[in-house]
């Protein structure tokens, strides 16, 4: 009986140990591949990376990882040529195949949501023009164009598209003044516009964005994603 108490006593031990050394070797991964994380044509302020599923170490024995949820926050990037920040990117990526050396890893699958404020809106479109909720699953574009030598400043509704799986759309519904030459192309010019959001994971792609009061969320998914830039 003794000789089983201390048997179970060392099992619980090496268990224990086990656990402890899975868990600071999840810890260095972690931290190693928030350093490693790349986007492609843009940057992160800061990256956070959680690597799910127990235990660690043979998940990284096998060079396969079960689940990988990332945070990408304050990214910059580049939309119709402009500088555009969105502020939060959370992705889940499933089946992580890691390379040789661990120097790269691809998710088999992936999904997440991107996060862009008005104000980032605002400050990526062109001089002048503000976009702001406009209640009802709409934005508000609003833009001063001149007519005549006068300055005229008119707001609209928008209704927010994926023209692709890499472009975003704003298109007035209706513009104050239609129906007067040359009025509604010209006031078109400040408040519809449309660009390539660059700089996501490579191999994450645009499905479907939603309009809401702090912002634009948008659905992102892909396959073959790479973590690495």
């Amino acid at each position: 009986m003794r000789a089983l108490r201390i048997l179970l006593i060392l099992l619980v031990v090496v268990g224990g140990l086990f656990v402890a050394v899975d868990r600071l070797a999840l810890h260095l991964a972690e931290s190693e591949a928030e350093d490693r994380v790349g986007i492609s044509g843009g940057s992160a302020g800061t990256t956070e990376i959680s690597i799910k599923g127990f235990p660690f170490l043979t998940q990284l024995a096998a060079a396969r990882l079960d689940r990988v949820d990332v945070t990408l926050k304050d990214m910059k990037t580049e939309a119709a040529g402009r500088a555009i920040r969105v502020g939060e990117v959370r992705a889940q990526l499933h089946d992580v195949k890691l390379g040789s050396g661990y120097s790269t890893a691809t998710a088999a699958r992936a999904t997440g949501t991107a996060v862009v404020s008005y104000e980032d809106l605002t400050a990526a479109a062109e001089d002048g023009v503000t976009v702001a909720y406009g209640g009802d699953g709409k934005v508000k574009v609003t833009g001063t164009v001149e007519l005549l030598g006068r300055p005229i400043t008119r707001s609209v509704l928008s209704t927010v598209t994926l023209a692709d799986a890499r472009t975003i759309k704003v298109r007035a519904d209706q513009v104050p003044g239609e129906g007067i030459p040359g009025v509604e192309q010209l006031v078109r010019t400040k408040t519809d516009f449309e660009g390539d959001v660059d700089g996501l994971p490579e191999g994450m792609e645009l499905r479907k964005i939603q309009v809401t009061e702090s912002g634009l969320e948008i659905a992102l998914d892909g396959s073959d994603v790479s973590l690495t830039g």
